[in-house]
């Protein structure tokens, strides 16, 4: 399958092309352009370098959150856009799971640990289980000191919020707390595609299903019901 993945949950904006199990292009970018000036630039990009069209893909991919709420509203209005253009199917994934990734077969339980501003992170637990990462419990927003008083045992971190958090992770957990290299703490849209494959070739997606993950309240929606 040719599937083209798409994830703008954060300031990381990743596009990527598999084909089978070759990943064939890829790019990553953390500029201060926003998706909304990149991102049909990046897809144009990564399909001329592949030497394919959209009509010639079989699937696409779509980071669906938890993040940054303009951001994944861009990324899933771009994919629902490109799938009706093309007639193809689209399949959404969580960000959390897609930086789980980023700790291939990892003995230790993962827990990402997502920057959500306002002095909370999104977070998850996963444990490897074939070949993929598989959530325990339930994706969540939560205090940075909430989240880590919750985990027990040696656990491996990863996201963005590890770096800003690092000393505070460090007194709550000590020699528990693992870390990858800092280049595994970035989202990669190549993962996406193979969450969103193994996905599809399962049967457990909908297209109706495809909305954004939000978790907690927008600001708006904050405010209204402040006012009313």
């Amino acid at each position: 399958m040719k599937v083209l993945a798409l994830d703008t949950a954060s300031h990381t904006g990743s596009v990527a092309l598999l084909d089978g199990h070759k990943l064939v292009a890829e790019t990553l970018l953390q500029v201060k352009a926003t998706h909304s000036e990149r991102l049909l630039d990046q897809i144009q990009q990564t399909l001329l370098a592949a030497g394919i069209e959209l009509h010639e893909l079989d699937l696409l991919a779509v980071v669906k959150g938890p993040g940054s709420f303009t951001g994944l509203r861009i990324g899933l209005a771009t994919a629902k856009g490109l799938a009706q253009a093309a007639n193809l199917p689209v399949v959404g994934v969580s960000s959390l799971q897609l930086l789980a990734m980023n700790l291939p077969l990892c003995p230790l339980p993962v827990c990402v640990f997502l920057d959500a501003r306002k002095k909370e992170v999104y977070t998850a637990l996963f444990q490897w289980q074939d070949d993929q990462p598989v959530v325990i419990g339930a994706e969540m927003v939560l205090p940075p000191e909430e989240a880590l008083y919750r985990l027990e045992g040696e656990v491996a971190l990863v996201g963005d919020a590890v770096g800003p958090y690092r000393s505070l992770i460090d007194s709550i957990l000590g020699d528990r707390a693992r870390f990858p290299a800092r280049c595994h703490h970035q989202p990669r849209a190549s993962a996406a595609a193979v969450l969103a494959t193994r996905q599809y070739q399962s049967g457990g997606y909908s297209a109706a299903q495809l909305t954004p993950t939000y978790i907690r309240p927008s600001d708006a929606e904050l405010n209204r019901k402040k006012t009313s």
